[in-house]
């Protein structure tokens, strides 16, 4: 594992169709755009640096979690569809021992029966759902307090 640097970034990760946002389906997802919602992630985060990536190839997603192991401070993840398929997901966020948050901007719970499930969840350190683009927002802001709090714990 790498060093951490002196100033770790949060990482925000989304999943397959995300670049597809204020086009697809907006009367579930929204009409803001994927760059809309950097926008907001990085007003959230404040002087904190942001790793803002979308994929729409499960294997580049392992790859960026791979990535976060050592330089990330927390993590926000959207795993659109791969919440309810991957195991490789699952595998790869179990590697990491930083906050991950769980987002998305529909409510899977309240959608059809096959969302309902997330194996994201299994590992996440908490999941906001249903908010639409301020569950970004919201994500962001509880990922970071949660890396504030394991560090000043660690201080102590």
């Amino acid at each position: 594992m790498s060093a951490m640097p002196e100033t770790p970034a949060l990482h925000v990760l989304n999943g397959p169709n995300l670049n597809l946002l204020g086009e697809r389906e907006p009367d579930i997802y929204g009409h803001a755009t994927l760059a809309d919602i950097e926008a907001l992630c990085k007003a959230a985060a404040g002087n904190v640096p942001v790793v803002f990536r979308q994929s729409n190839h499960e294997g580049q997603l392992v790859e960026w979690i791979h990535a976060a192991r050592g330089t990330a401070r927390a993590l926000v993840i959207n795993p659109a569809a791969f919440s309810h398929t991957s195991v490789a997901l699952l595998d790869a966020l179990k590697t990491l021992d930083i906050p991950v948050v769980e987002c998305h901007l529909s409510n899977p719970a309240a959608r059809e029966e096959f969302r309902r499930h997330s194996y994201v969840s299994l590992v996440a350190t908490g999941i906001i759902s249903g908010f639409g683009p301020h569950g970004y927002e919201l994500a962001v802001k509880a990922a970071l307090r949660l890396a504030q709090e394991r560090a000043d714990a660690a201080a102590r």
